[in-house]
């Protein structure tokens, strides 16, 4: 049994994700913790929301609320829709937890023990009527390239030319609106990364193994232009983790937080500590996950994410935790996916573009999404929501492939032999073929689902699923069963423990679906089929079943109009 530590990137707390941020890692990062509890693996799978920075303070002005209140109350949604989509997180956290104010403060501290923290002066607008300094991004004004209105401090939008604060006409705080800004000199702290840089590229080195889009993102941020650059780890902010080193006061920083890309991803560690918290455990049962001197040599830790969170994942991360000399769990592998866009555009949490989690749950169960979205996983390249597709694929793969052939075995059975698997007959010549496909095909199946290949592990699955369907038309039991009853009862012997099969197999997939067919087939054994023989003959006669309701029902033209003309425009 291997000990198999996962992550996804965590979501930030500012509004409900939509698909896209759900395909790019949290759902492909369930599937991968699915298909290593099925294989008897220990599994710890980690998520968290995001809760600091402006964008949380801002969602929080613009909803009335006091930030902490709305951040509570913004994590309990957000873990109800993971729930709905059958996320199987062992703990869904908060990076605002006192676990990740003291963890983060730790880490401070080690880099300052190592000479790895720089206090550097520099100068920032601060908004006088807001009391408060504005980061880039939080001061509009108009582009003096292309006179776009709404550009931003760091980057217009409308022409992509890069900005600074100063260069806007008529800058204004995005926070209030007013122009009563000026430029103070403030203190902040770098992280030295570039003193890493020959630590990041040996370790980046070492990984052969990783997928394309994850080096070449990597090495271009470690090499390009002017390399590795040392990076801003605080802020002027009001909600956040307070600068300290350790326990210590940080003499200089009173006031700031650190940034919140510094203390994100320490929450996938202080997440490991909260879910022994949440469960009565002392802190030797998280450090076993991630501190090498406590038993995490043996851990395999796998993050998922989008291409864009790579650079810090594999610089910015790795360099707080090698630079703290201190024996934590690096990343073996780390799965990156490109973008899913929406119908022609693109998907967009702030512009509220797309489909959005609690939407999609709204009209169909998480199975239907979760299929379509796994099977066209934007892997080695963008892929493209449409709901033609989407429709095409649930219908087909889905209701025509699995779901009938579920509804005309079990509903055959039934009304030939009862609610009991049927003794009669032996396996033939076409059984015998059947379980040898199925054992190269479900071999194939494993390989591509330990090598997160999500695309081929689904499109093996669905050919899994085929050649059930063709033995059956081949083997055709309605007509055996007239001259032949007892044949036609090995038939549906071998087709009913076909399903449970199947169910085992589609869990990671599709859980929900998986569940039912399980309970149909009046059993709970979900043992891989490593021995597809013995797992065929494992219902044996006698045993009782029942006919599930409709595993997935067809949506039609009217619904998919619908649905298109509904999530055509702009969330409000």
């Amino acid at each position: 049994m291997a000990r198999i530590l996962i992550t996804s990137a965590i979501p930030y707390i500012n509004g409900i994700k939509h698909l896209g941020n759900l395909v790019g890692s949290q759902l492909p990062a369930d599937l991968f913790a699915r298909f290593n509890r099925a294989m008897g693996h220990e599994v710890m799978f980690i998520c968290a929301t995001d809760e600091h920075g402006t964008p949380a303070e801002l969602a929080a002005a613009k909803a009335g609320k006091p930030v902490a209140e709305y951040c509570a109350e913004m994590h309990e949604i957000q873990a109800e829709i993971a729930r709905g989509f059958r996320l199987s997180f062992d703990h869904f956290g908060r990076s605002s937890s006192q676990r990740n104010h003291k963890l983060t403060q730790h880490f401070a501290g080690k880099l300052a023990e190592a000479g790895l923290i720089a206090e550097v002066s520099e100068k920032q607008v601060f908004s006088i009527d807001d009391n408060r300094f504005l980061p880039d991004r939080y001061i509009t004004g108009t582009c003096p390239n292309c006179g776009y209105e709404a550009a931003r401090g760091d980057q217009c939008e409308n022409c992509t030319k890069q900005l600074d604060p100063t260069d806007l006409i008529n800058p204004r705080s995005s926070i209030s609106g007013s122009t009563n800004l000026e430029v103070r000199e403030t203190k902040h702290l770098y992280l030295k990364q570039r003193a890493l840089k020959d630590k990041l590229e040996a370790w980046i080195d070492s990984k052969t193994d990783w997928p394309i889009l994850t080096t070449s993102i990597a090495k271009k941020w470690l090499n390009d232009g002017d390399g590795l650059q040392d990076r801003g780890i605080t802020r002027d902010l009001h909600w956040g983790i307070p600068v300290k080193k350790g326990d210590q006061p940080w003499p200089g920083m009173e006031g700031k937080v650190f940034y919140v890309w510094f203390d994100a991803p320490i929450e996938y560690i202080a997440g490991t500590a909260e879910w022994a918290d949440a469960n009565g455990l002392d802190d030797a049962a998280w450090e076993r996950w991630w501190r090498t001197d406590k038993g995490a040599s043996d851990v395999t830790y796998y993050q998922f994410m989008g291409k864009d969170n790579v650079p810090f994942h594999t610089l910015s991360f790795p360099a707080t935790i090698l630079g703290s000399g201190e024996p934590w769990k690096l990343v073996d592998y780390l799965k990156s996916f490109n973008y899913l866009n929406y119908d022609g555009g693109q998907f967009s949490t702030s512009q509220g573009r797309g489909v959005f989690m609690d939407q999609a749950l709204s009209i169909l169960p998480a199975d239907y999404w979760r299929w379509w979205l796994l099977s066209h996983a934007p892997e080695s390249s963008d892929s493209e929501f449409t709901w033609e597709n989407f429709q095409t694929s649930v219908n087909k793969d889905l209701a025509d492939v699995l779901g009938n052939l579920v509804s005309r075995v079990t509903k055959f059975a039934v009304s030939k032999f009862g609610n009991e698997i049927p003794a009669g007959g032996t396996f033939g010549p076409l059984e015998t073929a059947l379980i040898a496909d199925l054992g190269a095909r479900i071999a194939d199946y494993t390989a591509y689902m330990k090598a997160m290949e999500v695309r081929k592990a689904a499109s093996e699955l669905r050919a899994i699923w085929v050649i059930g369907n063709e033995y059956l038309q081949s083997a055709a039991p309605w007509s055996v069963v007239k001259t032949d009853p007892e044949q036609a009862q090995a038939i549906i012997r071998l087709a009913l423990n076909l399903i449970r099969v199947y169910a085992v197999l589609s869990s990671p997939f599709i859980p929900d679906a998986s569940a039912a067919m399980l309970q149909a087939m009046g059993t709970k054994d979900q043992s891989w089929p490593h021995d597809i023989s013995e797992a065929m003959r494992a219902l044996p006669p006698g045993h009782g079943f029942t006919v599930p309701e409709n595993l997935f029902r067809k949506i039609t033209d009217e619904e998919r109009t619908d649905w298109q003309t509904r999530f055509s425009g702009v969330r409000s």
